[in-house]
């Protein structure tokens, strides 16, 4: 009986695994352009949220509404951090992911806080 192992030792690796195609790098860029202009949205969309509650605190001096507004302005600060740290300063995406879902968390924990706290 003939072992198997030393045959399939000796067998060379399949020439796929390590070639890139066109395609996968197309898509990366498609990827990162996609990524660019979605963060953009949010940041135009965050900041009028933000901007409006802002405005009705100011007209109302309602707090519970200020601290949404402070909210909506954590998420949208986290969405402008973690693209300038992406795209400016050419952080790992670990970081950036990192720095956006921090703001996010601190951001949605004060929408909560304004919209159940007993004020």
């Amino acid at each position: 009986m003939t072992p198997i192992a030393p045959a399939l030792a000796s067998a060379p690796a399949p020439a796929f695994a390590l070639e890139a195609t066109p395609a996968v790098v197309g898509t990366s860029v498609e990827v990162t352009t996609a990524v660019v202009a979605l963060k953009a949205i949010t940041l135009v969309l965050g900041g009028v949220i933000t901007y409006f509650a802002y405005n009705a605190y100011r007209r109302t001096g309602a707090r519970p509404i200020g601290a949404l507004a402070l909210g909506f302005g954590f998420v949208t600060l986290g969405a402008l951090l973690a693209g300038l740290a992406n795209q400016a300063f050419g952080l790992d995406v670990d970081v950036v992911l990192l720095i956006e879902s921090s703001l996010t968390v601190v951001g949605f924990g004060i929408i909560v806080y304004s919209l159940y706290a007993d004020w």
